[in-house]
């Protein structure tokens, strides 16, 4: 779909990447703030979004009025030992990558991009290919602080590498050092712009003790019934030192309704548990003094561009334990508090007590935070762009 009016020459942009809200966001927010710095020039945007029909950039790029094509694609199942790479599973879907390449370079070969923009995910591989095979320029953009296997298959080939963080750089082949630039990872404007108080006057915290930090869990949009767990276990202590509000997800509200029902009435108001914070997310944030919640790649650029103390709990079974890398890498610039491994309340609560006794040692932690963040991302990955475009 075409962004924009103007006479000159539009922009034409092929975005590929997703599965996932951590390639698909990012993504999404860099065509944003694309579309918004060529229409202050008078430029138009024609935007392709190549993808997979199953995806969550499906679901996105129809809601955003994107042109979206889809191509064939295989997930490659991870594994320690080298011969259950080769499953049954493993070769049927890589015997899909060579048809997916033959569609993609149809897409790039007709749409003509000025640039392809890849996120990462599955499916950016055949297009990546496709870019290579069509002399067009690929722009790879990495959230995470490993690579991923999409990306890794693609820097080589790629006109310019962007990376989300600067301990990425020594992962790279010493031939695409050259090549790439730390721009961050783009955060929604919505998560950047948040009020306090709109929080507290949307999500009614009239009760919320204001001589108190405020402590924000969340563990996604579906939640996680392992950080409810041990929320709930702590939750009589955490209320005496704050105020709480928990992101609990849609499907564990009943569960958690019976644990706030039995606090005193004195912490009782102190605690707002909601299934689903929506458009509220970027005011609760603001309103947050720390906040518990997974390391996702999304996440790690929301809190540092923000600057917040955090205690992570890392998703387990994330892809290449990237979450549990993320956390290390962040508390090993006195960025965060890490639960690493096994966890219990016992644990949360050593993590949590510092930060909210001891508001120094918090703004410490944040300061820490701040630092690594980059609220100009989507910038930057738009000058890299239209750099890459030539």
């Amino acid at each position: 779909m075409g962004f924009g009016t103007g006479a000159a020459q539009p922009f034409r942009l092929i975005v590929t990447g997703g599965g996932t809200g951590g390639h698909t966001y990012p993504a999404l927010t860099a065509v944003r703030a694309l579309q918004a710095r060529l229409s202050a020039s008078g430029r138009a945007l024609d935007v392709l979004w190549v993808g997979t029909a199953e995806g969550l950039e499906a679901r996105v790029a129809a809601a955003e009025g994107i042109a979206f094509r889809t191509v064939a694609t295989g997930k490659i199942r991870r594994s320690g030992n080298p011969l259950k790479l080769v499953s049954p599973q493993n070769v049927r879907d890589m015997g899909r990558v060579p048809l997916g390449a033959a569609q993609a370079r149809t897409i790039v070969a007709d749409f003509t991009p000025s640039v392809v923009f890849s996120t990462g995910g599955y499916v950016a591989v055949p297009v990546g290919l496709a870019a290579r095979m069509c002399r067009r320029p690929l722009v790879v953009h990495e959230q995470t602080v490993r690579l991923g296997l999409a990306n890794r298959a693609l820097v080589r080939t790629a006109a310019r590498v962007a990376l989300s963080s600067e301990a990425s750089l020594e992962l790279l082949p010493d031939a695409v050092r050259s090549s790439a630039v730390v721009t961050g990872n783009p955060v929604r404007p919505a998560v950047l712009n948040g009020h306090a108080q709109k929080a507290v006057e949307a999500l009614g915290l009239y009760g919320f003790d204001q001589r108190l930090p405020t402590v924000y869990v969340t563990g996604g949009a579906q939640g996680s019934v392992q950080i409810n767990t041990l929320v709930a276990e702590v939750l009589p202590w955490l209320l005496e030192r704050a105020n709480v509000v928990h992101q609990c997800g849609p499907a564990n509200v009943a569960a958690l309704e019976s644990v706030a029902a039995a606090l005193p009435t004195e912490l009782a108001g102190r605690y707002q548990l909601t299934g689903f914070v929506a458009g509220e997310v970027g005011d609760v944030l603001a309103l947050a003094d720390v906040v518990v919640s997974r390391s996702g790649a999304g996440t790690i650029s929301e809190l540092t561009a923000l600057g917040k103390a955090s205690v992570l709990i890392p998703l387990a079974s994330a892809a290449g334990n990237e979450q549990a890398h993320n956390a290390a890498h962040l508390q090993a610039q006195g960025a965060a508090v890490a639960l690493l491994g096994e966890t219990d309340g016992e644990r949360l609560r050593e993590a949590l007590g510092p930060l909210l006794d001891d508001p120094a040692r918090r703004a410490q932690v944040a300061d820490r935070a701040r630092a690594l963040g980059r609220p100009d991302a989507a910038e930057r990955l738009v000058d890299v762009l239209l750099d890459a475009a030539g």
